[in-house]
């Protein structure tokens, strides 16, 4: 059976809607089961490995991937269009990384009460059960065990640290607050409100910026964030392009000396390898891979049975797993160093 693969923006939706209704109306029992992939922009390395993934798998199951991705991560507009293209394509399933996980619920409903098969990558939606299921790492897990390495590695001077964040966009995603919420935990900090960023009140933390997920917004944030607090000696970020961003606003700064401890979330080959330069300290390992393999394998058993993907025992998802990269491990906290690292990451 011949298998397509598409990969269009946000901005050329409108065309491809016009596209998707012909074909459908053409539509055979014969038909590879379509297959919608819509991530959050199309630069970030952990979304290209993910539709790699799909891609992949579509291929050996026989069906048709489509994969669109917003203009950046808070394009939300956009993935409401690939949603509205999907069902008029006739989509079994749709797999989505939200912009913003409360302002996709609506869209969500729409597909689902269409009988299309809605499975959140990575981002859960807000609330988890807006679709029908959810594979991705344990964001609050992967935060927490960099929390708790950068807390060992500072030892007393932990008390009075200088805490810095720099998280993804002003939507707040359950990705976002998961892992910030899970670092400040495994730091030792209050988080009050685990849902929300932001409204700590722990005199350590220097601030909070906005950085994109992307590497040049979160060089101008660090550098933003220098000039509050130039003590600042703990980066948090959202991701490794973030953190690649923050170094370079540090080494800008003339700070470079390896006094400021990076920690990150991804697990990407390019920073691991800035794991073993000694840029980031240690960073928590995810599987895009995986997750888009198996939500792919999911929504080929729905079409063809009707079941449903279930979440992992005790959890509200599918967990896809994640582990700590370090060449400097310490005690109480599980690491992998970076060479066995090199051989599991992505991108």
């Amino acid at each position: 059976m011949l298998t397509k693969f598409r990969f269009v923006t946000i901005g050329a939706v409108a065309g491809v809607i016009a596209l998707g209704a012909i074909s459908l109306g053409s539509a055979t029992a014969d038909s590879p089961i379509i297959i919608g992939l819509i991530t959050k922009d199309v630069t970030n390395p952990f979304f290209t490995k993910m539709k790699e993934g799909a891609n992949a798998k579509a291929k050996e199951l026989g069906a048709e991937l489509r994969a669109f991705a917003g203009k950046s991560a808070a394009d939300n507009q956009g993935q409401v269009d690939a949603v509205e293209n999907l069902i008029a394509a006739g989509a079994k399933g749709i797999l989505l990384t939200p912009s913003d996980t409360r302002a996709m619920v609506a869209p969500v409903k729409a597909a689902r009460d269409k009988g299309v098969l809605v499975i959140a990558l990575d981002t859960a939606l807000d609330p988890i059960e807006a679709a029908d299921a959810t594979f991705g790492t344990d964001n609050f897990q992967a935060g927490l065990l960099i929390g708790q390495w950068a807390k060992a590695t500072l030892g007393d001077k932990a008390e009075d640290a200088h805490v810095t964040f720099i998280d993804e966009n002003i939507n707040q995603a359950t990705v976002d607050v998961a892992r910030d919420q899970g670092f400040m935990t495994g730091f030792g900090i209050d988080t009050k409100d685990p849902t929300k960023i932001g409204d700590e009140t722990d005199p350590r933390i220097s601030g909070h910026g906005l950085g994109n997920g992307q590497a040049e917004s979160s060089r101008t944030a660090m550098e933003n964030l220098l000039q509050k607090d130039p003590a600042i000696n703990v980066v948090y970020t959202i991701n490794e392009p973030s953190a690649a961003g923050a170094y370079e606003a540090i080494k800008a700064a003339g700070m470079a000396d390896g006094h400021i401890l990076i920690v990150s979330v991804d697990g990407g080959c390019p920073g691991v390898k800035n794991v073993a330069a000694g840029v980031i300290g240690a960073t928590s390992m995810q599987f895009p891979l995986l997750m888009a393999a198996e939500g792919v394998e999911a929504v080929v058993e729905f079409a063809k049975s009707g079941k449903k993907p279930e979440p992992s025992p005790g959890l509200k998802f599918f967990n896809t797993g994640v582990k700590l990269i370090t060449d400097k491990p310490v005690a109480g906290v599980e690491s992998t160093d970076t060479t066995e690292g090199l051989k599991l990451c992505w991108g």
